[in-house]
């Protein structure tokens, strides 16, 4: 199974005193285009906790990737994306996959509307212009009565658990109570194991998708892959980046969250984040999971921010000659970059 050491390199994107990102920059999407130009799609976040997101491009500096800003690719525009409900709105934590098999990208992200936290999906020719799929439904109608959010999809067609070719995508149902976001810690904590937020992997038939990409927001399975942990992780957890092919298997990261005790009484999340690995064929067979976390709040910048004691994987790009490089939410409020070099 793969084994990585870790290289901190800071904050590469935080607020720029801009209105639409005073209440953060964060949780970036990574992908390439055509030309292999890095490409960045932080969420964006205005007062109000109301959420665009944008996109930047990756100029190469002596210390790593330098972020420039370009402009904005979601904002909240549909009935899925927008509510009067004191909470926030829009757009939330995006993942692209580029799927070589409909040549096209594809975007997962959060659209945070009047029903709660659902997953939705956008698509893309060049990685620059984004069509609105719609939201994701599923087959299992107790699903879509769920909030749902933190998906990702894998690149390549897979099998699902039914013996199905498709397309699959991590996501997380969530709470009934989780409708603003987020469950209370000692709910949480109340339930059994089996009943806690975990993720997930959605599947998609690919014959339909392949005739037309509206097909994508029609997920027919889904399955329950990576359990709370006995260890650390024992709230929740969910999707960190999308999946990459190695040859021990599908590699992603994962965040995962506990309560962290305060001297007063207090408990508040403490988000770190490991890795899964799947089997390439099943992927709702999972071959590694981390025993211990690899990434976990540290810094200023992560231990202190919007959320504090949040590192929170989202985005990766393979490195020349191997590796890694990790994108990630610090503290909810600002982005940094982490490598992972092979052992």
């Amino acid at each position: 199974m793969p084994s990585f050491s870790y290289r901190r390199c800071g904050i590469v994107l935080a607020p720029d005193g801009s209105e639409n990102e005073a209440a953060g920059v964060l949780n970036p999407a990574i992908a390439r285009d055509r030309s292999g130009n890095l490409l960045m799609y932080p969420r964006m976040v205005a007062p109000g906790n109301i959420s665009r997101i944008g996109i930047a491009r990756g100029i190469a500096g002596a210390d790593g990737p330098v972020f420039e800003r370009t402009g904005i690719v979601l904002e909240p525009e549909t009935s899925s994306e927008i509510r009067f409900e004191p909470g926030g709105y829009g757009c939330e934590d995006p993942r692209v996959t580029f799927i070589p098999s409909l040549d096209a990208y594809v975007m997962a992200y959060t659209a945070f509307g009047p029903e709660g936290p659902k997953v939705a999906l956008a698509i893309s020719s060049d990685a620059y212009a984004w069509s609105r799929l719609g939201p994701v439904r599923f087959a299992d109608a107790a699903l879509n009565a769920l909030p749902n959010k933190d998906a990702a999809f894998f690149p390549e067609v897979v099998t699902s658990p039914s013996g199905v070719p498709s397309f699959a995508f991590y996501h997380r149902p969530m709470l009934l109570e989780s409708v603003t976001g987020q469950a209370p810690i000692e709910l949480m904590q109340s339930l059994p194991p089996e009943e806690r937020e975990v993720t997930c992997i959605g599947y998609v038939p690919a014959a339909a998708a392949i005739r037309g990409a509206e097909a994508l927001c029609g997920a027919a399975e889904s399955v329950r892959v990576l359990e709370v942990g006995e260890t650390w992780g024992r709230l929740k957890n969910g999707c960190g980046t999308p999946p990459v092919k190695t040859r021990d298997g599908w590699l992603s990261l994962f965040h995962a969250v506990d309560a962290r005790e305060h001297g007063d009484g207090r408990q508040t999340v403490y988000y770190h984040a490991g890795i899964v690995v799947h089997d390439l064929e099943r992927p709702d067979r999972v071959l590694f999971r981390s025993p211990e976390p690899v990434l976990q709040p540290a810094t200023g910048a992560e231990r202190f921010g919007i959320v504090d004691d949040v590192v929170f994987p989202t985005g990766i790009d393979p490195r020349p000659g191997g590796g890694y490089d990790i994108y990630y939410g610090a503290a909810d409020a600002r982005i940094a970059r982490a490598e992972m070099h092979p052992r």
